[in-house]
C-alpha cells in the first residue's frame, strides 16, 4: 500500500507544472521510500539466516565493559547507566535522522544549488541501497532483541524503542513508540544507516561549501546519532562502524559516476 501510494504521489507531482521540476529533482527521495517499502515484500530473513548470538558475542568481545557482575556490552550497560539530559538529547537527535537530510536537499533546491541535490540526494539513495544489501547479505537482530529475547531468532517480532521509550516517557509523549510500532522488520541492524544518514549530509554541506556552523551543526547531529543508536540500544557499536563505511562506500560510487557521467546527462535530463 505505501508502495502504491508513493507512486501515485511522485506521478501527479510529476504531472504538474509547478510541481515538476521540484519533484524530479527529488526523486531519489521517492525511489528510497518506494524501494525501502518495497522490502516488506521479501523479509531478508527469508533470504539468509539472523545472526544474534555471533554478533553479541563479537561486540562483547570487541567492546565490551567489564563491571563487577561481568562484561556487558555497551547497549546493557547504558541500560543501567542513563539519565534524563542524555534521554532528551538522545531522542532529539534521533529526530533528526531523515527530516534533516530531507530539509538540507530541499533548500538546495530553493538557493538553486542544483548540481549539489543532484549530487546530495542521489548520494544518499545509493548509500540505501548499499546499506540494503547489507540487510539482506547478513540478517542480524539488534541490541535490544538479544537483550529483550536472548539469542533464538522469533520471527515477525514487533519493532523495540529501546532507550528511546525513556524520552518518551520524559515529554509525555508516544513519538518513539508510534515510530518504532510499525517497524516491519526488527532483523536490519547491519549495517546502521542511522549512522549513515547524517554522515552524508555533513560531507556534502561541506563540499558544496555550505557555512562552517552548518558544516559544525550537522557533524554534531551526526556524531549525537552514533552515540544514541548505541545508547538506546538499538544498534551495536560494530553497527554504527559498518553504517559509516557504507556512508563512504555509497558516496565514492556516487562521486565516480557524478565525475564520469553526472554533469553531461542528468543536468539535461532536467
Amino acid at each position: 500500500m505505501d508502495c502504491l501510494l508513493i507512486a501515485i504521489l511522485f506521478a501527479v507531482l510529476v504531472a504538474i507544472r509547478p510541481t515538476r521540476r521540484f519533484t524530479l529533482y527529488m526523486l531519489p527521495w521517492f525511489l528510497f521510500g518506494f524501494i525501502y517499502s518495497s522490502m516488506r515484500f521479501l523479509p531478508n530473513y527469508e533470504v539468509n539466516p539472523i545472526d544474534v548470538k555471533g554478533l553479541y558475542d563479537a561486540e562483547k568481545s570487541l567492546f565490551g565493559i567489564t563491571t563487577a557482575t561481568g562484561t556487558l556490552i555497551p547497549g546493557e550497560w547504558f541500560a543501567l547507566h542513563h539519565c534524563a539530559v542524555a534521554d532528551i538529547m538522545a531522542g532529539l537527535f534521533y529526530l533528526c535522522w531523515v527530516p534533516v537530510p530531507i530539509m538540507f536537499s530541499i533548500y538546495l533546491y530553493f538557493t538553486k544549488q542544483y548540481e549539489w541535490v543532484l549530487r546530495f540526494t542521489w548520494a544518499f539513495l545509493i548509500v540505501n541501497l548499499v546499506g540494503f544489501i547489507g540487510y539482506y547479505v547478513h540478517p542480524a537482530a539488534p541490541p535490544w532483541y538479544a537483550m529483550n529475547y536472548g539469542f533464538t531468532p522469533i520471527l515477525h517480532t514487533p519493532g523495540n524503542v529501546g532507550g528511546l521509550g525513556r524520552f518518551d516517557q520524559l515529554v509525555g509523549l508516544n513519538i518513539f513508540h508510534s515510530i518504532y510500532g510499525k517497524n516491519a522488520n526488527v532483523f536490519a541492524a547491519i549495517p546502521s544507516l542511522h549512522a549513515a544518514y547524517l554522515l552524508v549530509t555533513t560531507v556534502y554541506a561541506v563540499k558544496s561549501h555550505r557555512r562552517w556552523y552548518t558544516c559544525c551543526l550537522f557533524g554534531f547531529i551526526c556524531v549525537g546519532i552514533w552515540f544514541t543508536a548505541v545508547y538506546a540500544g538499538h544498534h551495536y557499536v560494530i553497527d554504527v562502524l559498518l553504517g559509516i563505511l557504507t556512508a563512504i562506500i555509497g558516496m565514492l560510487i556516487t562521486e565516480a559516476l557524478w565525475h564520469k557521467w553526472g554533469k553531461r546527462i542528468l543536468p539535461k535530463s532536467l
